[in-house]
C-alpha cells in the first residue's frame, strides 16, 4: 500500500509541478485558476499537517501568490512522503477538527486518498478554467503520465 501511495504522491508531484511551470509562465493566471490552486495547496498542507497533529499555517482559502507555489507543493509533497515513509499503520485513526469547527475521525489511508482526490478534481476545475479563459488546458490524466 506504502509504494502505491509513493505512486500516487508521484503523480500529484508532476501534475501540480507541470501546472505551476505553465502558470508561471503565463504570467497572468485566470482568477478562479489561482484561487483553486491555492486551495489545492492549502488543503493539501492543512491534511498533512492534521496527520502529524500540527497546527496548519495556511487556511483553506487562502489566496498564495503564484511565485510561491512550487515551494509551497514542494513542502506539502515532502511532508506527504515523510507521513507515508515514517507511518508504521495506515488504518491508524486520526482525530481532527474541520474548518467548520466540527470534530471527525479518519485513517491515514482515507485521508493520504483524499489528498489525491481533492487535488485531482480541482486540477480538471482549472482545466475548463483554462478553456473558459481561451487557454489550453494540460494533459494531466494518471495513464498518460504512466505511459
Amino acid at each position: 500500500m506504502k509504494g502505491f501511495f509513493n505512486q500516487l504522491f508521484d503523480y500529484n508531484f508532476y501534475c501540480n509541478k507541470r501546472l505551476i511551470e505553465e502558470c508561471q509562465k503565463l504570467g497572468n493566471v485566470p482568477d478562479k485558476s489561482q484561487t483553486l490552486f491555492s486551495h489545492i495547496l492549502n488543503a493539501h498542507h492543512l491534511w498533512n499537517a492534521r496527520i502529524m497533529q500540527k497546527p496548519a499555517t495556511y487556511k483553506v482559502w487562502q489566496e498564495q501568490d503564484v511565485a510561491n507555489w512550487g515551494e509551497l507543493h514542494y513542502e506539502n509533497q515532502r511532508t506527504s512522503f515523510e507521513i507515508i515513509t515514517n507511518t508504521d499503520n495506515l488504518e491508524q485513526r486520526i482525530d481532527y477538527v474541520s474548518t467548520e469547527g466540527r470534530a471527525y475521525t479518519n485513517t491515514i489511508r482515507d485521508i493520504l486518498f483524499h489528498i489525491i482526490n481533492h487535488s485531482t478534481n480541482h486540477r480538471a476545475q482549472i482545466a475548463v478554467d483554462f478553456r473558459n479563459n481561451e487557454l489550453e488546458p494540460l494533459a494531466l490524466d494518471y495513464i498518460f503520465y504512466k505511459r
